[in-house]
């Protein structure tokens, strides 16, 4: 019977709740910025969105060399590595003014670094080290994306405000450089660990290889979980203030509410994938693709700046399952497919989510250039939340070798 999870392995989950929050805040800042490019450089909304949408793509196509390189060289290093990415891609982008300039910036180099600090770097050996709170222990790592999305709107609409979009860049480039070797230094010995723990926590007691995973049904229906709730989250959450500056809110009030919504990402993953280590991944999983649906329908009720009822029912409902069915994919992953090669797997399942996402986000833009209106995207976000959620049923069966 396994021993329960040391303190060690817990300051470990700590650790990386507190890196995937600051790769997390600056990523998700890059709504606040869109509006910016918008105003200063009179983009169309689908140019502004297209360096976000690379950088889905982009961060989804490296996961599989990111898992393989967690497995080699150790978290340690991977954080340093993708600090430093940041801290780059932050700076030069204070200095843009060209879309390609954007897109190379955001959407690749600072992409690759937020990969470098994210769940694909993680993961692995946190569920090595858990097991029976294998879903709650990768949900406080999750919850970090939300928490990150909650704080970084207000904080980077009200830098943009106070000092412009390019010296909010700055600022932000200098915070993240001074913040990669107390990061780095966090994951000191992990190597030890994971050697330790090297073939743990695999509930079949199989060590799958890539090549065995990809041979089942079971990896294929995760791939397109994975896409089909990227798809449906960034269709909306890219263009959240957007939409709401468009219906006639306040940008500062809006970033606030969008913002405390989000912030209840952070309970909402923990009690998605604490209570699927009970009533199973799928049952929790189902539950949160409802409570989006239910969010997302009310932003479609929204017609004017003054339903603030409905702006925070949005808010609340779509921000508190932002990422709650990420624990439950993840978790899943790792029940079925566990070992020292789950980086690797887990790395190319993700290439689902980084597709769907930079379909998502890009064609909310596109829709709105075509229609005037992000209505057409937001009952596509629906339509592929319920998609997702009958794939993901279909996991409950035992994954036949």
């Amino acid at each position: 019977m396994q021993a329960g999870p040391t303190r060690q392995a817990w300051l470990i989950v700590a650790g990386g709740f507190l890196a995937f929050t600051v790769s997390a805040s600056l990523m998700h800042a890059y709504a606040v910025f869109l509006l910016a490019f918008v105003e200063d450089f009179a983009w169309s909304r689908a140019e502004a969105s297209l360096a976000y949408s690379v950088g889905q793509v982009v961060g989804g196509i490296a996961s599989p060399l990111v898992g393989g390189l967690v497995d080699r060289i150790g978290e340690r290093r991977m954080v340093l590595l993708g600090g430093v990415l940041l801290a780059l891609g932050l700076l030069g982008s204070s200095q843009a003014d060209a879309l390609w300039q954007v897109v190379l910036l955001y959407g690749v180099v600072m992409t690759l670094g937020a990969s470098c600090i994210g769940l694909v770097v993680f993961v692995p050996l946190v569920s090595r080290l858990f097991v029976a709170q294998r879903g709650m222990a990768i949900s406080l790592l999750q919850s970090a994306n939300g928490f990150g999305r909650a704080i970084s709107a207000p904080l980077a609409q009200w830098l943009v405000d106070a000092s412009g979009w390019r010296n909010a860049y700055l600022l932000q480039a200098g915070l993240m450089g001074l913040l990669v070797l107390p990061l780095a230094a966090m994951f000191r010995g992990t190597d030890r660990i994971a050697r330790a723990t090297a073939g743990g926590g695999t509930l079949d007691g199989v060590d799958w290889t890539l090549g065995q995973a990809m041979r089942t049904r079971h990896f294929w229906l995760l791939f397109l979980v994975y896409m089909l709730t990227s798809i449906g989250s960034f269709l909306v959450s890219l263009h959240q203030l957007a939409f709401a500056v468009g219906q006639g809110f306040e940008p500062l009030y809006a970033a606030f509410v969008l913002g405390m919504g989000s912030l209840l990402a952070l309970p909402g993953v923990i009690l998605t994938g604490t209570i699927s280590d009970h009533i199973g991944r799928e049952r929790a999983a189902i539950l949160a693709y409802a409570i989006s649906i239910v969010g997302v329908a009310a932003a479609l009720g929204i017609g004017s700046g003054d339903q603030h009822l409905l702006l925070w029912l949005h808010a609340c409902f779509f921000g508190i399952t932002w990422g709650a069915r990420g624990p439950a994919i993840t978790a899943k992953t790792a029940d079925l497919f566990g070992g020292p090669r789950l980086g690797t797997i887990l790395g190319v399942i993700t290439v689902g989510s980084g597709l769907g996402a930079g379909l998502g986000s890009w064609g909310a833009g596109l829709l709105f250039d075509l229609t005037g209106t992000y209505r057409p995207a937001f009952i596509l976000s629906i339509l592929a939340y319920a998609a997702g959620a009958l794939a993901f049923w279909a996991l409950r069966r035992p994954v036949a070798r």
